[in-house]
C-alpha cells in the first residue's frame, strides 16, 4: 500500500495509467490517505525509517521497481565504472529513494521547528541580497537528495515572495495534498502552463523556483549539452525567463549530512543574465548539478526516464 501511495504522490505514472483520474482513483487514494498515509506521518522519524527499510525490501528485492531503468542510466553515465561499482550505487539509490519516500510523507504534518532543524540553508543572504535590493531571481536545482523538504523550506529562509514552477496531476485529490504539503509555509505553487504570468502579477520580488533536471516534453524547444557522458536535452526555461526578465539565476545544491538531515548552499549563476551568450546559463547551472551527482551519484533519481530523446 505504501508503494502505491509512493507511486501516486512521487512517480504516480502507474497508479495514473491504470486509473487515470475516475471517480474510483479518487475513492481508493482517499482512503489510502486517510487510513494509511496520515497516521504514518505522525509517527517519528525512527519508526518511519523501519517502514522505509521495509519499503526498501519490497521495492528493490521484491518488485524491482525500475531496476533496468535505474541500472541502464548509471552504466550510461559512468562507463568507466565496472558492473559491481554500479550495482553498489543502485542499491544505495534504492536506500536513500524509500527514505524520500517516507520523508515526504512525514511532510503532510511536519512542524515548521522540525523543517528548520532538519534542512539548513547555508548562505541565505546571497539570495536575500536581492530581495533587499527589490529584486526578483531564480533558483535552478534538480531531484537530487530530498527536494521535497528543501521546498518547503524555501519560504522560511527568504525575504522574496517564493513561487514554485510544478506540473499539476491529474489526481485531483492528490494534487491537492502535494500542493497543500509543498506551500503550507509560504511556497506558493504555479502551474507549469502559468509560469509566464508568475514573473508578471506580483508587486513583491520573487523568488521563482524551477526544477530543470527532467526530461522535456518537447526536445525542439530544449538546449542539447554534454550531461553524466550523455547527449542531453535540456529544460530551456529558466535561461528564457532569466533573460526576458533580467533575474539573477541562483544554483540550489542539496548535500545530505545524515539520515533525514540536509543542508543547502546556493552559488550564483549570473546576476546579469543578458550579457551571458546563447545557452551559457543552462549549460552552467547542468554542470554545477553533474558535480553534485558524480561526488555522491546515490541521491540523484535514476529512476527517472531521462534520456528519452535523441538529437
Amino acid at each position: 500500500m505504501i508503494v502505491c501511495w509512493f507511486l501516486c504522490q512521487k512517480l504516480f505514472s502507474l497508479y495514473n495509467y491504470y486509473f487515470r483520474n475516475s471517480i474510483f482513483a479518487n475513492m481508493i487514494t482517499k482512503i489510502l490517505y486517510f487510513i494509511l498515509i496520515l497516521p504514518i506521518s505522525l509517527l517519528p522519524y525512527s519508526l518511519l525509517y523501519l517502514f522505509s527499510d521495509f519499503l526498501f525490501f519490497i521495492m528493490y528485492r521484491l518488485i524491482g521497481y525500475r531496476k533496468k531503468v535505474v541500472f541502464n542510466n548509471l552504466k550510461n553515465s559512468f562507463a568507466y565504472k565496472n558492473d559491481e561499482e554500479l550495482k553498489a550505487i543502485m542499491v544505495n539509490f534504492y536506500r536513500h529513494l524509500c527514505d524520500i519516500i517516507m520523508e515526504s510523507v512525514k511532510g503532510f504534518t511536519i512542524s515548521e521547528k522540525e523543517i528548520r532543524k532538519r534542512l539548513v540553508i547555508k548562505n541565505p543572504e546571497l539570495s536575500n541580497y536581492f530581495a533587499d535590493k527589490g529584486q526578483s531571481i531564480i533558483f535552478v536545482g534538480g531531484h537530487y537528495n530530498n527536494w521535497e523538504i528543501c521546498a518547503q523550506a524555501f519560504a522560511l529562509y527568504s525575504n522574496h515572495e517564493c513561487v514554485g514552477i510544478y506540473k499539476p496531476l491529474s489526481n485531483k485529490f492528490i494534487n491537492d495534498k502535494i500542493y497543500t504539503s509543498r506551500s503550507k509555509y509560504g511556497l506558493n505553487l504555479v502551474s507549469m502552463k502559468q509560469t509566464k504570468k508568475s514573473f508578471e502579477d506580483s508587486v513583491k520580488p520573487r523568488a521563482i523556483v524551477f526544477g530543470s533536471d527532467q526530461n522535456p516534453s518537447n526536445p525542439k524547444r530544449a538546449h542539447w549539452v554534454d550531461f553524466l557522458n550523455q547527449d542531453t536535452a535540456v529544460l530551456f526555461g529558466v535561461e528564457k525567463y532569466s533573460k526576458e526578465y533580467n533575474c539573477p539565476v541562483v544554483f540550489v545544491s542539496i548535500s545530505k549530512v545524515k539520515r533525514g538531515y540536509y543542508q543547502v548552499e546556493y552559488s550564483l549563476i549570473t546576476d546579469k543574465p543578458n550579457d551571458e551568450p546563447h545557452g551559457k546559463i543552462t549549460e552552467d547551472f547542468t554542470k554545477r548539478l553533474e558535480k553534485d551527482i558524480i561526488n555522491q551519484p546515490q541521491y540523484w533519481l535514476w529512476s527517472h526516464k531521462r534520456w528519452k530523446h535523441k538529437r
